[in-house]
C-alpha cells in the first residue's frame, strides 16, 4: 500500500537515525543529510525509560546497547539541603517487571555510535556537511526536492524534518518564528567515579529545590557519574546547547545544597550550558510530502527525561506508518497517534518543574510533602502517573 520508496530524513541525531533505520527495516531507502562535518555527540546521558527501550529493542539494538548501560534501581526526589526523600519509585527489576522492558541510563554518544552502526549495517546512507537550506515539492512527479547550503539536491518521495528545535524544514513549512524561552537554563557533564570526592546512590536522582534543581545518575555500568542542573534565569540569550559553561559559576549556584550535590560538583572539571526553550504546539505536523518529528515538532523541557523517547517513538511510528498506509494517511495517521501523546508529556515536565523547583515557596513545600505522603497511603495512585508514560507501547497502540 505505501507509495515510498526513498526517503530524506533531515538531521543525524537521535530521532533521525532512529527513523532512518526503523525505515530502512521497513523496506525503504533512507538518506540521512547532516550538517556537521563528522558524525559524534557531545557528552551527556539519556535516561531511556521502557516505552522508548521497547522500541530500541524492537530494532535489534538491545544487546549491542548492553555493554554500556547503567540500570538505575529507583527513581527519587530528594530535598536540596537536608537530603529528605519526597518520592521513591522502583526501578530496576521492578520496572521491567511491571512494564515489560527496563529503565536504562545511556550515555548519548554510545546510543548515537550504536545507532549509527546499525544504519549502515542496512544500508541507510548517512551524508555528511549537508546543511538543509530549503525544499521543494513536485506535484506532477510526486516527489520533494532538497537544496543543500552548497547547491546541492537531493530527491525522494518524502521528506522527514528531525532537524531539531532550529529546524529548518519546520520554518519553511510553517514560517520563521523563534523558540520560546522557558526562563530557564541548564548545565550538563559527565565526570568519572575515579574522581568522586562523595558516594553516589545508584538511583535516578532529582534533588528538588528554591528557583532550581540537580539530576545525577550513573553512566556506562557505573563508571561515570552523569549531571544535569537547572537553574531559573532570564538573562540567557544564546539558544546553543553545546555552549561551554563556567564550572565555578556551575558551583556558586549550588553553594550551601547538600554534600551529595556539592561534593559532586567539586570534581567537575568542565560543564556544558544551554537555554531551555521551547514552542506552543503546532497547527500539523506534515504538509505535502514533508513530516516532523522529534524537537522539531514538539521540544521537551527536561522535567521527565521523556525528549530521546518521544523521538524514538516517534520515529518507529512514522516508518510504520509510511509501510502500511498511502502517503496522505500515513501523515494523518502518525499525528493522530502522536500528538496527544507528545503533547500530554510535554505538560507533564512543564508542571514538574515547578514542582523540583518549589514555586510558591511554603506553598511548593507542601506539595512536594504531599507527593511524600501520597507515596506512603496511595502509592498506587503516583505510579499510575508514571504507568501511562512508562507502560506505554508504540508497538502495540495504532
Amino acid at each position: 500500500m505505501s507509495q515510498v520508496s526513498r526517503v530524506l530524513v533531515a538531521g543525524a541525531g537521535i530521532g533521525g537515525l532512529c527513523a532512518a533505520l526503523a525505515l530502512a527495516k521497513q523496506g525503504m531507502k533512507a538518506v540521512v543529510l547532516e550538517q556537521a562535518e563528522q558524525l559524534g555527540e557531545v557528552g551527556a546521558g539519556l535516561q531511556i525509560s521502557p516505552n522508548a527501550f521497547k522500541v530500541l529493542r524492537q530494532l535489534g539494538l538491545e544487546s549491542e546497547l548492553t555493554p554500556f548501560a547503567f540500570v538505575p534501581q529507583q527513581a527519587v526526589i530528594r530535598d536540596y539541603k537536608t537530603g529528605e526523600y519526597y518520592f521513591r519509585s522502583a526501578l530496576g527489576s521492578a520496572a521491567e517487571a511491571r512494564y515489560g522492558a527496563p529503565y536504562w541510563h545511556l550515555h548519548r554518544a554510545d546510543l548515537h555510535q550504536v545507532l549509527v552502526n546499525a544504519c549502515v549495517r542496512c544500508g541507510v546512507e548517512l551524508m555528511l556537511n549537508a546543511e538543509v537550506s530549503s525544499y521543494e515539492e513536485n506535484v506532477l512527479l510526486n516527489q520533494v526536492a532538497v537544496l543543500l547550503k552548497d547547491g546541492r539536491e537531493f530527491v525522494a518521495d518524502v521528506l522527514v524534518g528531525a532537524d531539531g528545535l532550529h529546524s529548518k524544514v519546520r520554518e519553511q513549512m510553517l514560517g520563521k518564528e523563534r523558540p520560546t524561552f522557558m526562563g530557564q537554563v541548564a548545565w550538563r557533564g559527565v565526570i568519572p567515579v575515579n574522581d568522586l570526592k562523595v558516594n553516589i546512590k545508584p538511583d535516578a536522582c532529582v534533588w528538588a529545590g528554591p528557583g532550581r534543581h540537580f539530576v545525577s545518575y550513573f553512566l556506562r555500568g557505573g563508571h561515570y557519574v552523569n549531571f544535569v542542573a537547572v537553574e531559573e534565569r532570564s538573562d540567557w540569550q544564546s539558544e546553543s546547547w553545546r555552549e561551554e559553561g563556567d564550572v565555578e559559576e556551575l558551583k556558586r549556584a549550588f553553594t550551601g545544597w547538600h554534600p551529595e550535590v556539592s561534593d559532586l560538583l567539586t570534581s567537575a572539571t568542565s560543564t556544558f550550558l544551554w537555554a531551555l526553550n521551547g514552542r506552543d504546539e503546532l497547527p500539523t505536523w506534515h504538509k505535502g510530502r514533508v513530516v516532523l518529528l522529534g524537537d522539531a515538532c514538539h521540544p521537551m523541557l527536561p522535567f521527565m527525561a521523556q525528549g530521546a523517547a518521544m523521538a524514538i517513538e516517534d520515529a518507529y511510528v512514522l516508518a510504520r506508518c509510511l509501510c502500511a498506509y498511502s502517503l496522505t494517511d500515513a501523515f494523518m495517521h502518525y499525528e493522530q497517534v502522536r500528538k496527544p501523546r507528545a503533547t500530554k508529556v510535554q505538560k507533564m515536565s512543564k508542571t514538574n518543574a515547578g514542582l523540583y523547583h518549589m514555586h510558591g515557596g511554603l506553598l511548593g513545600k507542601m506539595k512536594l510533602k504531599a507527593l511524600q505522603a501520597a507515596g506512603r497511603f496511595a502509592p498506587d495512585v503516583i505510579q499510575s502517573k508514571l504507568d501511562g508514560v512508562y507502560g506505554y507501547s508504540v508497538l502495540h497502540n495504532r
